[in-house]
């Protein structure tokens, strides 16, 4: 039997159909001929407002979407075997990490570049050694690799042995946000160190979007670090943490006020956050603000309360217990 030809009707444009295809064609049209207009009107507003809004030089930005395809090849050699597609055994390891190494150095290299141009363009300095410094900087980078691995091992078991819902090292690893989000500002502080500019602050956003944790690449955190849920937690840029600390969900770790210069702009560079010491417990939705506001050793600070000075050592701050008022209800 030969196949039956798929008949295609042809619109009568008499027809209420075909009445109804020639309106959308002539507002398809109309719409199109107002489009010059908007055009316009967008340049216009791109020309205004060039110096916060528009970046139109020679030189790309560094990729957003490549900042992120980074971190997760860095989380790929930070623990390696837990994130990829590929097995990897004892055997194959050494194979693993050189390939990991390589690609990850050529293709950060690149991206350090483009900010370091962009640095010394929006700051008129000359820019000669872009390409070098950007292969430099991502090797100085994974040196610093094996630290990162010490450091991130010690979070984990911080998180083990400070949540008695985790079952195994390797639930920590896959499902915790908080390690997820400090192993990402732990890599995004060696770029910070290396006064690389743009990265750092695009790495942690990252993890700021995935995890709702925001710390900041400069702040200064030590070993066995612990964000439980995590979610509203703020860490700020002149932040000292010590060895040792568990923070739960919504605590922040922010600065007082900021100094002003005499133009009234914003005094920068300055100890704006506070120091948290060893071993420190803050519960959920605690805010401790001020760059001299130091909380001493093996203190535990309660849920919601503000601090806005020093607490010695060893101290517990709780707030007042809320009076309750209980109505029965009427049916």
């Amino acid at each position: 039997m030969s196949e039956k030809k798929k008949i295609i009707p042809v619109l009568d444009p008499l027809s209420e159909e075909g009445v109804v295809c020639s309106a959308v064609e002539d507002q398809t049209k109309d719409c199109r001929e107002q489009l010059p207009e908007v055009v316009e009107a967008i340049l216009e507003s791109c020309r205004s407002d060039a110096e916060t809004m528009t970046h139109v030089e020679s030189e790309l930005l560094p990729s957003k979407e490549e900042v992120r395809r980074l971190v997760r090849m860095m989380l790929e050699i930070v623990f390696p075997g837990f994130f990829g597609d590929k097995l990897v055994d004892r055997s194959s390891l050494p194979f693993y990490i050189g390939e990991k190494t390589a690609e990850l150095h050529d293709r950060l290299s690149l991206q350090i570049e483009r900010a370091i141009r962009h640095e010394c363009r929006r700051t008129k300095r000359s820019c000669t050694h872009c390409v070098e410094l950007g292969k430099i900087d991502a090797l100085e980078f994974l040196k610093k690799m094996p630290e990162v691995r010490r450091l991130a091992a010690s979070d984990v078991r911080a998180a083990f042995r400070g949540d008695p819902a985790a079952k195994s090292y390797d639930e920590v690893v896959f499902c915790y946000p908080g390690l997820f989000a400090i192993t990402v500002y732990r890599l995004a502080h060696v770029m910070h160190s290396l006064k690389v500019p743009l990265l750092p602050r695009m790495m942690t956003e990252y993890a700021h979007g995935e995890t709702g944790i925001d710390i900041h690449p400069g702040a200064a955190i030590g070993e066995e670090f612990f964000v439980d849920h995590g979610s509203g937690v703020v860490i700020g840029e002149t932040c000292e943490i010590g060895k040792g600390v568990t923070l739960y969900q919504g605590v922040t770790l922010g600065a007082l006020s900021f100094a002003k210069d005499e133009q009234g702009a914003l005094v920068r560079g300055t100890k704006r956050h506070p120091t948290i010491e060893d071993e420190v417990v803050i519960y959920s939705g605690a805010t401790i603000l001020g760059g001299a506001t130091v909380v001493g050793k093996g203190s535990v600070i309660g849920g919601n309360v503000w601090v806005t000075r020093s607490v010695p050592p060893g101290t517990t701050v709780t707030m007042s217990s809320p009076e309750l008022v209980y109505r029965q209800r009427k049916d």
